[in-house]
């Protein structure tokens, strides 16, 4: 059976692009989870639609988040945590309390796209990725220092 796919799906194929599948797959999968949608001329023209509309929210969404990675440039942010023996922290910076800390300085960014492999535990100065958009990120300067 031949169907045009709406979304981005692995191993078939890439949204808007004409492809054949097994009659059951497409039943079963594809068109109820609303992927896909029967090849006809109709829904061609639909597709095609909806594949410009996506393409312009992208534009306007990359375009947002590079004018934001500009602006984050010479961002700090500064966290005083308790130490113990041979400057260890008590706990962690996790990459929620450096979105909590861009909030409070207005900028909004969701923890997910905060690139930490690890949570932060030693004191000093780190440069943490943020990822903004898929082809857009940036780095802050995240500084943790002992509580007096």
């Amino acid at each position: 059976m031949e169907v045009i796919l709406r979304e981005d799906v692995d191993k078939v194929g890439a949204r808007g692009s004409v492809v054949k599948v097994a009659d059951g797959y497409a039943r079963n999968f594809l068109l109820p989870k609303r992927l896909a949608v029967p090849a006809s001329e109709a829904n061609k023209k639909i597709v095609e639609q909806e594949r410009e509309a996506y393409l312009r929210r992208e534009a306007k969404i990359k375009s947002e988040s590079e004018d934001l990675s500009k602006l984050m440039t010479n961002v700090t942010v500064t966290f005083h945590q308790k130490v113990g023996e041979n400057n260890q922290l008590f706990g962690s910076v996790t990459a929620k309390d450096i979105a909590d800390a861009l909030e409070a300085q207005k900028f909004h960014i969701e923890r997910r796209k905060i690139q930490l492999d690890e949570p932060i535990r030693t004191i000093g100065e780190h440069q943490v990725t943020l990822r903004l958009h898929r082809d857009v990120s940036t780095q802050i300067k995240v500084i943790v220092e002992p509580e007096q």
